[in-house]
């Protein structure tokens, strides 16, 4: 496949979106089954894997894809995401989205980010992650505030290159006056197009695009 730059990653056009192989997200599925289509999805050239620390409870889907790139992490671009999976001492600020669930909980003050990286690197079994991403904005918080302390990881070696996930255009200019942003992933699909402010400030910033679900959350594969 023809290789893509996300800053300073090489990576795949198609990628693997490991959030289908915890149970309850699009269904059931084991942790054999899960781990045997990961693995053939590597084998076929798609080794640019997206996960979350909030797939899948305790940490289920980084876990699971620490199992199966052990021993061949050379081969692969880690991406992962932090915010909804916050801490039980901590507190959590609603994000309105469009799906059953009507929003979600969000945490991405700038004194957390270091720990939830720290999770995650433990949950992947690697002493690096490829590409972080904020998952979502924090209403409660700036987004140049999270974006700083996730360049702290950069600093110290613990993260190579930062990404936003579901942000707007506006949030994404005054993320990358704090430090570059590799890539921006959100929903993209015929069924939901991406914002074309939020491509534009991209494409003026050199900024690369993820697009999630862009078979629509199986919408368009069901056809």
């Amino acid at each position: 496949m023809k290789i893509r730059t996300l800053g300073e990653l090489k990576v795949p056009p198609i990628g693997f979106g490991a959030m289908v192989l915890s149970p309850g997200v699009y269904g059931e599925v084991d942790d054999t089954r899960a781990e045997r289509a990961l693995r053939a999805a590597l084998d076929a050239g798609a080794a640019h894997v997206d996960t979350s620390d909030a797939y899948g409870a305790d940490g289920h889907n980084e876990r699971l894809v620490g199992r199966v790139i052990r021993g061949r992490r050379d081969e692969v671009v880690v991406a992962t995401k932090f915010g909804l999976a916050v801490p039980e001492s901590e507190p959590s600020r609603a994000f309105p989205v469009g799906y059953a669930f009507r929003e979600l909980r969000v945490n991405a003050d700038p004194r957390l980010v270091r720990g939830y990286a720290k999770r995650s690197l433990r949950n992947l079994g690697t002493d690096v992650i490829d590409l972080y991403y904020a998952h979502y904005p924090d209403p409660g918080v700036p987004i140049e505030e999270t974006v700083g302390a996730m360049a702290g990881l950069v600093h110290d070696g613990l993260v190579r290159q930062l990404g936003l996930s579901n942000v707007t255009a506006a949030q994404l200019r005054a993320a990358h006056a704090v430090h570059p942003v590799a890539t921006v992933q959100n929903e993209w699909s015929m069924w939901r197009p991406v914002d074309a402010g939020l491509l534009a400030a991209a494409r003026e910033l050199g900024v690369g695009i993820v697009a999630w679900s862009p078979l629509g959350s199986g919408f368009l594969s069901s056809l």
